[in-house]
């Protein structure tokens, strides 16, 4: 797993079945990284629906939440319009895996993205993260406290 204070690596992926998005687009928001194994498993479904429900949390810092796994473009967009879903899911689809493997959190054994959490500055550095046990949703608390934290260091230096 990438380490605090590391520059994320930037990629570019499916956001709609015909439209990229690409990390370096999102330099001066603070970018929250979710990565997660699969569109409809019971553990993702409750996660994306806790952070759907919470975007507005998210928004009040300036940040933008993506989620990431390797689920195809077609699986994300069902996905997305089945939960009502307002915020975009990234297709790490072809070649399998590979964002996730550049942010050191793919599972090789089971084919898919661990779940892991990344928030990342205005300037794309690496300010959180976090890896959850399999099986379990962590939530949203620690992602807003390291947002807080963000926050108060850019007052400080400011």
């Amino acid at each position: 797993m990438l380490a605090i204070g590391t520059r994320a690596p930037d990629f570019e992926l499916n956001s709609t079945p015909d439209q990229k998005l690409k990390l370096t687009e999102l330099l001066g928001k603070k970018v929250i990284l979710a990565f997660y194994p699969a569109d409809w498993s019971p553990v993702c479904d409750d996660q994306m629906t806790l952070y759907n429900e919470i975007l507005k949390l998210f928004s009040k810092h300036n940040a933008q939440l993506l989620g990431i796994s390797v689920d195809s473009k077609w699986s994300h967009l069902a996905f997305i319009q089945s939960r009502k879903l307002h915020f975009p899911l990234l297709a790490d689809f072809e070649p399998k895996g590979q964002v996730a493997k550049m942010y050191g959190v793919y599972d090789d054994k089971e084919g898919q993205a661990q779940r892991a959490l990344f928030v990342l500055d205005e300037k794309g550095i690496i300010r959180w993260n976090y890896l959850s046990p399999v099986g379990i949703n962590p939530g949203a608390d620690a992602i807003l406290e390291a947002l807080e934290s963000i926050d108060k260091v850019e007052v400080l230096q400011k």
